[in-house]
């Protein structure tokens, strides 16, 4: 079941403009300072900090270390599994090279998923020939 943000907040009681501090926040979303400053350094959430130094959580960060710890639950993967499927998601060389394992592996290859390699190699086609 997709998870719904709107959900999210009010279970966890995050609302528009919200913005704590690193120990705040984890208290809210029952975790530790040190898992959140674990989940920046995994770039699943990245804060801003105020003019003395701190870490300052706002909705959207709230909302992500939220998602990230029900992904975690509902998955049984860790931060670091989830930082890694971000990055397949952002990177398509390495999202081509775990769709090449799939099919290695004997998991073929989901049509949705032939489609964006077509648009991507496209997309490629089009930049090389533009540079």
């Amino acid at each position: 079941m997709p998870s719904d943000p709107r959900r999210l907040a009010d279970r966890h009681g995050i609302r528009p403009g919200l913005q704590e501090r690193v120990g705040q926040a984890a208290r809210r979303l029952g975790t530790s300072a040190r898992m959140l400053r674990y989940a920046e350094a995994l770039r699943l959430v990245a804060p801003p900090r105020t003019s003395a130094g701190y870490r300052l959580y706002g909705e959207r960060d709230l909302l992500a270390v939220a998602l990230a710890g029900e992904l975690q639950a509902r998955h049984g993967v860790t931060p670091a599994a989830l930082a890694f499927g971000l990055r397949a998601l952002s990177d398509p060389e390495l999202a081509g090279e775990l769709r090449l394992l799939g099919r290695l592996a004997g998991l073929g290859l989901p049509a949705p998923l032939g489609a964006l390699d077509f648009e991507t190699g496209k997309a490629r086609r089009l930049l090389r020939l533009a540079g």
